[in-house]
């Protein structure tokens, strides 16, 4: 492209039209093309930070992968862990006693998932310890009646650090015959807060406590060096254990989540192109109203000697520049807004003295963001490209316009 043409490009941009609606139109597709790329950017930013949590929270607390036994327990546990751990993307395994019961406290009662496990080895696995006091998780390591519980759990029946609480286990018999609950007193040691649904139902106690009231280790959590790849790791290893075992990969717990935030991610993509597009068609018909505005501008640019291509280029450049301005617009508010967001989510729930992310239903209760600037670029470039495209119709009319014709009639 000459610099003639972008000389003369920009200058028929600043250029005040004849029709002012040539003008408004010209200006509502520049506002839309940078509404849209700034409402895609901040989009695609909270979903990366919905991902992003997902990975930090869930799987911080979620094993990659689980092997449970379907009726009695393993009769060499330690076995099975050394099998696991020899696959080669298996970074390392930890037993544990994974137990159905109900919390009561007077007569609040709260039913709860209640994990035992042994911190030494758990740690290697996941990074729940993170999510709890150093005191809490050490004392976690002795074989004492203590219990570490979540906030929401704690919140429910409203328990705190030194309260003591009533454990109550289904007491299977051998005939499978329900009999009495088994019932232990435990002694909360610690909180953890996760900040999702865990918060609510998830509960801690030491190994060695557990096998007093359970038959014995009836799983094995699993660490993997690829945790999208945590499905056939899963199934390779169950299948190399020798046990009869359920094989739960974290995709079978809490796929559902990763699922639903990369349908939603896709969609946002397709549905705010189209919002861009049609911001881009805009252009077009700018162009096309002022290539029939200044037809006899471009007929005494052919006399001068002005080819077919400085004449396309021309307009390329002018309608490119709406497209230009306006993505360089919604990447700087898009990519404000998206480095804010999580602020201006609080700000607003604090406006409306409400709550509108609860932890109960989402895994988190605020909007994450992640800015990446492989999105941010990807976003401006297909906007600006999806704005050269438009502006090649227009040009290659005003290629077109016959000088003889034009000046003939003027």
């Amino acid at each position: 492209m000459s610099r003639l043409a972008l000389m003369i490009g920009l200058r028929y941009s600043r250029a005040k039209h004849k029709n002012r609606f040539i003008s408004f139109i010209s200006l509502s597709s520049m506002i839309g093309i940078m509404l849209g790329v700034a409402v895609l950017i901040i989009g695609v930013s909270a979903m990366n930070g919905f991902e992003q949590e997902l990975r930090q929270r869930i799987l911080a607390v979620v094993p990659h992968g689980e092997l449970e036994t379907p009726d009695k327990p393993f009769a060499n546990w330690q076995q099975v862990v050394e099998k696991i751990e020899q696959d080669h993307q298996v970074i390392a395994a930890a037993p544990y006693i994974k137990m159905t019961g109900m919390l009561q406290k007077g007569n609040d009662m709260k039913a709860v998932a209640v994990k035992a496990i042994d911190p030494a080895q758990e740690q290697l696995v996941t990074q729940v310890n993170q999510y709890m006091p150093a005191a809490s998780w050490q004392s976690l390591s002795q074989v004492n009646h203590e219990i570490v519980i979540g906030q929401g759990i704690a919140k429910q029946l409203g328990l705190v650090v030194g309260d003591k609480v009533t454990l109550i286990l289904p007491n299977t018999s051998n005939s499978h015959k329900l009999s009495a609950p088994k019932r232990a007193r435990l002694t909360v040691i610690g909180l953890f807060e996760v900040g999702g649904q865990l918060d609510n139902n998830l509960a801690f106690v030491n190994l060695g406590l557990a096998e007093t009231l359970t038959p014995g280790v009836n799983g094995v959590a699993f660490k993997t060096n690829d945790v999208m790849d945590a499905m056939a790791i899963s199934k390779r290893v169950g299948y190399a254990s020798g046990e009869r075992v359920y094989i739960r990969p974290w995709l079978r717990s809490q796929g559902n989540i990763y699922q639903d935030i990369q349908m939603v991610k896709t969609l946002m993509y397709v549905i705010l192109l189209m919002v861009v597009a049609v911001a881009c068609f805009n252009i077009v018909s700018t162009l096309v109203m002022s290539v029939n505005e200044k037809k006899s501008d471009i007929a005494i640019l052919q006399t001068m000697g002005a080819r077919p291509a400085l004449i396309r280029n021309i307009f390329i450049v002018q309608g490119l520049l709406n497209g230009v301005v306006g993505a360089l617009l919604g990447v700087v508010i898009g990519t404000l807004a998206a480095l804010n967001l999580t602020a201006i989510f609080n700000g607003v729930e604090v406006l409306l003295g409400r709550q509108l992310l609860s932890a109960d239903v989402y895994f988190i209760n605020f909007i994450p963001t992640q800015l990446q600037l492989s999105d941010v670029s990807v976003i401006a470039v297909v906007a600006i490209v999806m704005s050269l495209v438009a502006t090649l119709y227009p040009a290659w009319r005003a290629s077109k316009v016959q000088p003889a014709q034009q000046l003939g009639h003027g």
